[in-house]
């Protein structure tokens, strides 16, 4: 009975550890991460070249539909007088929380010292550069006369023009940039020392050329250990303000205005709130293909879907929650437009869209109450999928509830979609996948030094 219980005992622990036997150890790590770069005649990488065909066909289609924005307008587009925003915006604050929640979850992680992030950071904030890189095409492609979009930025000039720094679409369009700049410096940086690690472990010339340029001459020294923990930490603590900042904006882009729905002093943090729900949704997404396609099983383990699992349930109560807070300020308020429009959203047209919002977004969340469905990959997975939909559902009727339905009967519409909007759509994420592809097919989809240290916190078995 005694020995049933110790082995009961050891299965357990052994389940909450981040590091599985066969991947703890120094070597091991280095090996299973660097074998997909380095050794590659030993790796099939069928899947790959389908799944890259794939996308490259998606992303061929996004880039025609933009070319046929650019020419004909955006009259294409299911866009009309009253609802002039339609899916371009909505997918800008669908593709920027997503993009907001890697360096968010990596920079929170790190300053919390939680020790699961090594096995998720690098791919999340590789997700967070390119999910920001497509958010920012859309406001563009949106403009009408997109071939001006340079005058969103201040510089001498014979007409004397100068950015309405009113506008959301200056605020947007400068909290991109200085996002992104910032994303591309913090996911260098924790790059560099992986870098060095595959400079010393290739066989050819090519590849020691090309990861020794990049690694910027690091020797592992105690030096450079040093600067590189000062700076890293250092980005993390201007990382998660600069995360927030830019997201309340984005939700200062509707929360400013005078539309009904749209004027809630709660937007900034309830936008904030979604976008590292969404981001950690895709993240969990991310996690167990790379997990399957890499066989890095030992490295991305149960627990890190259980952990990530309670994260989104925390979200999911707060989003509820917000939810909740709405409707109670739009009836307790007594504006007829509010109620109006609270009435419409469950009642209208958009109603089934609304309920499966609401379905995906915090009823079906309340399954990882449990902690079976919790530790089930698959089951963690498909709720991940569920939620991203829910949360693309709930930014495009921010924009169509309102819109179709404000202040004057006479200009109430109904948004019809054209093929073209749904082009635009898969397409991106089409293009999200393609540059996904190349990415960890260049570098290392896991952090190794991360990893062996927490290899090295966690000790033998």
């Amino acid at each position: 009975m005694t020995m049933v219980t110790t082995i009961n005992l050891d299965a357990a622990t052994e389940e909450s550890r981040w590091t599985l036997p066969q991947a703890r150890g120094l070597e091991a790590a280095n090996a299973s991460i660097a074998a997909p770069l380095l050794e590659r005649n030993r790796w099939n990488w069928l899947i790959w070249w389908i799944a890259f065909a794939a996308s490259l066909a998606g992303s061929i289609v996004f880039f025609i539909a933009i070319y046929l924005i650019f020419s004909r307008g955006i009259g294409i587009w299911g866009v009309n007088t009253t609802i002039v925003w339609g899916f371009a915006i909505a997918n800008y604050v669908w593709w920027i929380g997503i993009g907001n929640a890697g360096t968010l979850i990596s920079a929170m992680l790190l300053l919390m010292r939680q020790p699961w992030r090594a096995s998720t950071n690098r791919f999340a904030e590789a997700m967070t550069l390119f999910a920001a890189a497509i958010a920012g095409i859309f406001p563009i492609i949106h403009l009408g006369r997109p071939l001006y979009f340079y005058w969103l930025m201040p510089y001498p000039n014979t007409m004397h023009l100068w950015p309405q720094w009113r506008s959301a679409l200056i605020w947007d369009f400068w909290a991109i940039l200085s996002y992104i700049l910032f994303s591309i410096i913090f996911w260098y940086v924790g790059l560099i020392p992986d870098f060095a690690t595959l400079r010393d472990r290739a066989r050819t010339k090519a590849p020691a050329l090309i990861y020794g340029a990049l690694a910027l001459g690091w020797r592992g020294s105690a030096q450079h250990w040093h600067a590189y923990e000062v700076l890293h930490l250092a980005l993390a603590c201007l990382g998660v303000p600069l995360v927030v900042s830019l997201h309340s904006v984005v939700g200062m882009d509707f929360a400013t205005s005078l539309m009904p729905g749209w004027q809630e002093t709660i937007f900034p943090p309830y936008f904030v709130v979604g976008a590292m729900y969404s981001g950690f949704a895709m993240v969990v997404c991310l996690a167990a293909l790379v997990r399957w396609g890499f066989r890095l099983e030992g490295l991305i383990t149960i627990a890190h879907f259980n952990v990530m699992a309670k994260v989104m349930l925390m979200a999911s109560i707060v989003m509820g929650l917000s939810y909740a807070t709405e409707w109670f300020t739009a009836w307790y308020g007594g504006e007829r437009a509010d109620r109006g429009l609270l009435a419409f959203e469950f009642t209208g047209t958009y109603a089934p869209m609304f309920c499966t919002l609401l379905l995906c977004n915090v009823v079906i969340p309340q399954a990882f109450w449990f902690s079976p469905i919790r530790r089930s990959i698959a089951t963690v997975f498909a709720i991940a999928v569920l939620i991203n939909i829910g949360m693309w559902l709930e930014r495009i009727l921010i924009v169509w509830n309102t819109l179709s339905h404000d202040y004057t009967p006479s200009m109430w519409r109904q948004f019809l979609p054209t093929v073209w909007d749904w082009l635009t759509t898969f397409g991106s994420f089409a293009f999200f996948v393609l540059l996904y592809l190349v990415f960890v097919r260049l570098v290392p989809v896991v952090s190794m030094h991360e990893v062996r240290k927490l290899i090295a916190q966690e000790g033998p078995r």
